[in-house]
């Protein structure tokens, strides 16, 4: 692993001013690039799983993580990726004493449920970010509060979040806040509402009597400012709707921003304040949340970026084959 996602010029880059020059070519390295501490910790364990259980079948719920590169070398191991039917994932053919990955986005408890009926063997990757996601889930439950989680719906990260709670909604970014808080304030079309988030909300979620008491949750790859922000917004809300004295009555919040993802983002915001900057070269999955919102920083700011997700998209007549910011 480390051979594979560190190089030469990589080191020489940290050794000199996260700088790299020669004639009249410039490179900058973001100052916080790469894996964060969650992701490294749960690629190892994957890794050592095989190690560990040298003659097993092993399984995987899902990616490992978004990188292509390392959900290769685990399937070139061995490790079966669940298979995908209908949008449901298939568990059939896990069997007991089976090994089964839970991936550093973890799993929804119904899963975790499932492989402890079958009795497998799990090897639990779950990041401790996300895990202290669910933590803030669980005391909303028990103050009988509505998670108000601000995510992706379809995220399996945020899937997961949502499977510790009792009541929930899913809000994608400030503008989804703004519309729940508007609705908390000043009520409105409740057909409107319902379809607007019929996805993202828990079964049987009623807007006019689930929203008067509610905490906040997060994706860890969100935008962390844009959490923050959202936290600000149904405080103010809260306390606009029910007084500055009952706030606390309304709104709960703990921490859970993870820290990896604010230093990246500071990180790229950072380089883009370099002078004569050309463009900016982002590495990572094409299906990696983290690694998507980190294009739309400099996609923002009109500065040229290119996300690619392995070297060979750099071919030998110079030409880049990229994502887009909408795919």
């Amino acid at each position: 692993m480390v051979s594979e996602f560190t190089s030469q010029l990589i080191n020489e880059m940290k050794d000199t001013s996260y700088t790299y020059q020669k004639g009249d070519l410039t490179i900058k390295l973001a100052k916080s690039y790469g894996f964060c501490w969650g992701v490294d910790r749960a690629v190892a364990m994957a890794y050592e799983a095989r190690a560990h259980f040298p003659e097993q079948r092993i399984h995987i719920t899902n990616e490992i993580i978004h990188n292509p590169g390392v959900n290769e070398r685990l399937a070139e191991m061995d490790i079966d990726f669940l298979p995908v039917q209908g949008g449901e994932k298939q568990f059939d053919h896990i069997e007991k004493n089976d090994v089964v990955i839970l991936p550093a986005f973890g799993a929804t408890i119904q899963e975790m449920q499932l492989l402890d009926k079958k009795g497998v063997q799990i090897v639990d990757t779950t990041c401790p970010w996300v895990a202290k996601v669910w933590t803030a889930v669980e005391k909303h439950r028990k103050l009988e509060s509505t998670s108000v989680i601000h995510g992706k719906w379809a995220h399996e990260e945020t899937i997961a979040t949502a499977s510790f709670a009792d009541v929930f909604i899913i809000v994608k970014d400030i503008h989804e806040a703004e519309y729940v808080c508007n609705y908390i304030v000043n009520g409105g079309d409740k057909a409107e509402f319902m379809e607007k988030f019929k996805n993202a909300m828990s079964e049987g979620f009623d807007p006019d009597k689930d929203l008067v008491k509610v905490g906040l949750a997060n994706q860890t790859t969100m935008y962390k400012r844009e959490t923050r922000a959202i936290g600000r917004l149904f405080e103010k809300t809260m306390m606009h709707k029910y007084g500055p004295a009952e706030v606390k009555d309304h709104y709960a919040e703990f921490d859970t921003i993870c820290d990896a993802t604010q230093e990246r983002q500071d990180a790229i915001t950072e380089l883009m304040e370099e002078p004569k900057l050309d463009f900016i070269l982002i590495v990572g999955g094409f299906d990696s949340s983290n690694t998507c919102h980190l294009k739309e920083i400099p996609h923002m700011q009109n500065i040229p970026s290119f996300h690619i997700d392995r070297a060979e998209r750099i071919t030998a007549d110079g030409s880049i084959e990229h994502r887009e910011i909408d795919g």
